[in-house]
């Protein structure tokens, strides 16, 4: 294993893990910046479709340390794992903006489909489990998409580069 190397000597699927870690990075902070200077708060389903971008911030970390260092194979199985977490996002996206459009129920957690308390006790027990944010009433829509509709725009988009990464980096020399 060398460190000497220019851009030249730098593995093809490189780059393209590259993009995954900067397009996933650029995500989760335009994310944070929505919650904490814009004051959209995220419903329970909006916080799982984080995890695909915060798996894929370490995961292509080392993805590309493993490319430097000539681990090809390795790389390209952990770019692989990431192209499939961003699929299995986007389909927590679609699921997501279904919610939304009204085209099916959500879970109980997060879309107030819960029925009222019938005891002091059952209330205060709702009160520890309940979210202040529903699933199915979208906060903010771009170009007629909500974030749900944006996260399944970015997942394909990140499966597809990941993808190519996975398969550039087990294609044979």
């Amino acid at each position: 294993m060398h460190f000497n190397r220019t851009d030249n000597d730098l593995h093809p699927a490189y780059g393209l893990g590259a993009w995954v870690l900067f397009i996933a990075g650029m995500v989760i902070v335009a994310a944070l910046a929505f919650e904490f200077i814009g004051g959209y708060q995220p419903c329970p389903l909006c916080l799982q479709q984080r995890y695909a971008y915060y798996a894929a911030l370490p995961l292509s970390f080392v993805g590309l340390i493993l490319l430097s260092g000539d681990h090809v194979r390795v790389a390209g199985f952990l770019f692989f794992a990431l192209a499939l977490a961003f699929l299995t996002n986007a389909g927590l996206g679609v699921y997501h903006a279904g919610i939304e459009w009204g085209f099916w129920p959500g879970p109980q957690t997060c879309s107030g489909a819960t029925a009222p308390p019938d005891s002091a006790d059952a209330l205060l027990k709702s009160l520890e489990t309940e979210t202040g944010v529903r699933c199915d009433e979208v906060q903010w829509r771009f170009f007629g998409l909500s974030f749900a509709g944006w996260n399944v725009v970015t997942s394909v988009f990140l499966f597809v580069i990941a993808l190519k990464a996975a398969l550039t980096a087990n294609a044979p020399e």
